[in-house]
């Protein structure tokens, strides 16, 4: 019923339906796959999903899988030990066991590169991470989020991703449409953002101004 879910805001029917959706998954602790495209504030749902959780205290841990160098991936999700490679100096936490007590939210995991995909799906139905260069398991407790531009039903259909990952990740999978086809989000987006900005909420002028522009 309401016109917004955490920090994000819609009055059109499509994005009620999806904050319907997200209040509905917001307390349990099931995996969720957000699709849409870029720009379209999967960032800003995730973040109120754990916001609504009940992990809400415990870190909220942001893994942008498309802005880590592909030599880099293992280490900075499962973290390393101390001389496992060259450069390797000290013991270092991997990000997902850094989502310890929290929610882990794996932005663009369409990005991430399929001789990698069976060590992270091993990590999210185990629930326990192998720093490289270590044999020693360590649990973690984590909720998981996924967020994606890509068709992935297509890539795992043309094998570009793997379908039991897929699956584990898409437990509940919620798709957020473009402005374009909510055009009637556009008038509180503006004002929210004026607000937000300029710190005069209530009767902003640019809610007069808005129709005008159209």
């Amino acid at each position: 019923a309401g016109d917004r879910f955490g920090g994000v805001i819609g009055t059109s029917p499509p994005m009620k339906k999806l904050f319907a959706l997200l209040a509905r998954v917001a307390p349990t602790d099931a995996t969720v796959l957000l699709e849409g495209e870029t720009g379209t504030g999967k960032e800003a749902i995730a973040e109120a999903l754990h916001q609504a959780s009940g992990r809400a205290l415990g870190p909220f841990v942001v893994v942008d899988c498309a802005s880590i160098p592909r030599e880099l991936i293992a280490s900075e999700l499962f973290g390393h030990a101390k001389g496992s490679y060259t450069g390797a100096i000290a013991d270092k936490r991997g990000l997902i066991e850094s989502a310890h007590g929290g929610t882990l939210f794996l932005d663009e995991i369409g990005e991430l590169p399929l001789d990698l995909q069976p060590q992270l799906l091993r990590a999210l139905e185990k629930r326990e991470v192998r720093r490289v260069g270590e044999t020693r398991p360590i649990p973690v407790d984590i909720r998981v989020l996924a967020a994606t531009h890509r068709d992935l039903r297509g890539e795992v259909n043309a094998g570009a991703f793997r379908a039991d990952l897929y699956f584990r990740l898409a437990v509940a999978r919620l798709t957020i449409p473009p402005l374009r086809e909510r055009a009637d989000d556009l008038e509180p987006l503006v004002i929210a953002l004026a607000e937000r900005f300029t710190g005069v909420a209530g009767d902003n002028p640019l809610a007069h101004a808005l129709p005008a522009l159209r």
